[in-house]
């Protein structure tokens, strides 16, 4: 079922609506000369929404968990003196009740308290009465419905400025990113709530500020309305995160290279044809990468065969797998007969890779 949300743009009065909307700053708010030396060159850049971390949920206890309420005023200072909004995460209602005190112009809710419905419940009614823009960030783990069920105890508690963070999943396996994009999350959430702003994080993706400027671009190519871009003075200095966090100068240089594309082709707008086949690309990409995985552990399997003088080719086990897949396949209603084929040639190449590498060690060990 399509979610319906009651919406209101959440643009800010005086911020630019041309994409890509630009929230920026550090992580975490560590001292008020941090937080104003940075502030003042995103200023100076033409960010117009600076955030920083106040209250930080960390993973084990003994982390750094943020200064508390005592940054709030140093946020009042960023506003008063370079006319910056201000942004914060929001966890609990003391949260909210201390963002409001303090002027606070714009909140997100962080990925672990949307996983949590009574969390996002007690911040939902803390928030009501007010008309302060809020951005939901995705749950942990890529459950499209939770994230869902975030903006609706929000939009029924009267918040109608509301807007998504895409921040990417946590999974378990080492790939090339902090947290997997799983961009088709975020096309499906656009597909059911095509109004619904979408915000991505590519600090938070990426974990590495080498990558932030590649995650930035692919958002855009998506038609992704902003970035939330972690921005510290001196990143090789912050008290977290430092690895993904950029300078205001580098931060600078990643929007300057950005290309922005056009949503429509003329006066034509995307079509949910253009959606869908945008979804299969990025499976079609999430393929070809575990089928790259899969050759690995071919290659890797057959350094064991070379050393306990096992041959490439053992028929019981292909029997074994063109069996296993094709019960797969019919529980998934696929035609079994094209996962067969599918397999076939996987397996032809796998074959092709360890005899490649048998080989290879034979000749080493000669």
């Amino acid at each position: 079922m399509e979610a319906q949300l009651e919406l209101e743009s959440i643009l800010l009065p005086g911020v630019d609506s041309k994409r890509p909307l630009v929230i920026a700053g550090p992580c975490s708010a560590e001292t008020e000369e941090q937080v104003m030396n940075t502030a003042r060159e995103l200023a100076a850049s033409g960010i117009k929404i600076f955030r920083a971390g106040i209250w930080k949920p960390r993973t084990r206890p003994g982390s750094f968990e943020g200064v508390g309420s005592v940054g709030l005023p140093w946020l009042q200072r960023v506003k008063r003196e370079t006319g910056m909004y201000t942004a914060v995460e929001v966890a609990t209602a003391q949260h909210v009740y201390e963002a409001i005190k303090y002027g606070i112009d714009m909140v997100w809710v962080g990925a672990r308290t949307t996983a949590n419905p009574f969390a996002v419940q007690e911040v939902a009614d803390a928030l009501r009465g007010t008309d302060m823009p809020v951005l939901v960030k995705n749950p942990v783990n890529p459950d499209l419905e939770l994230w869902i069920g975030a903006l609706e105890r929000l939009n029924r508690a009267g918040i109608k400025k509301l807007g998504v963070i895409h921040r990417g999943f946590s999974v378990y396996q080492k790939i090339k990113y902090r947290n997997d994009p799983q961009w088709q999350i975020a096309i499906e959430l656009h597909r059911r709530i095509p109004n619904l702003p979408i915000i991505n994080d590519p600090s938070h993706i990426s974990g590495d500020s080498n990558l932030i400027l590649e995650v930035s671009q692919q958002a855009m190519d998506l038609n992704f309305d902003g970035l939330i871009v972690e921005s510290h003075e001196c990143p090789a200095q912050a008290w977290s995160d430092a690895k993904q966090q950029v300078t205001p100068a580098h931060l600078k240089m990643i929007l300057s290279d950005l290309v922005i594309r056009e949503a429509m082709i003329g006066d034509k707008p995307r079509t949910e044809l253009d959606e869908l086949r945008q979804k299969i690309d990025l499976l079609d990409k999430q393929v070809v990468e575990v089928m790259a995985k899969r050759m690995s552990i071919s290659e890797q399997i057959a350094k064991y065969k070379f050393e306990n003088g096992v041959t490439v080719l053992q028929s019981r086990r292909y029997d074994e797998i063109l069996q296993s897949r094709r019960k797969v396949a019919e529980e998934n209603n696929l035609n079994p007969d094209f996962v067969v084929k599918l397999y076939e040639a996987i397996h032809e190449e796998s074959v092709n890779r360890q005899t490649l590498v048998m080989q290879k060690l034979q000749k080493e060990k000669k």
